[in-house]
């Protein structure tokens, strides 16, 4: 069992660690000034709200999550 875990937990840990680096990727993208200002001017009150609240990139992901659902955007991220 001890021979087991030892041959089972670096695999694991490296699966674990890529699957981290993959949700954490988007939190480290900054906001362009173009995303900000077209969030801006096409945010819902309750995205404002949040905005308010919890700051812009809560409210920046809410209105990314927004626009995925309407479909492909008209104008991709600048990367």
């Amino acid at each position: 069992m001890v021979a087991l875990s030892v041959i089972l937990f670096p695999p694991l840990l490296i699966a674990f660690l890529l699957v981290m680096e993959r949700v954490e990727e988007p939190l480290r993208r900054p906001a362009s000034p173009r995303e900000v200002t077209e969030f801006l001017n096409t945010a819902t009150p309750g995205e404002v709200d949040t905005l308010a609240s919890s700051g812009i990139r809560r409210a920046l992901s809410r209105w990314r999550r927004r626009r995925g659902r309407r479909g492909a955007t008209t104008n991709p991220p600048l990367v």
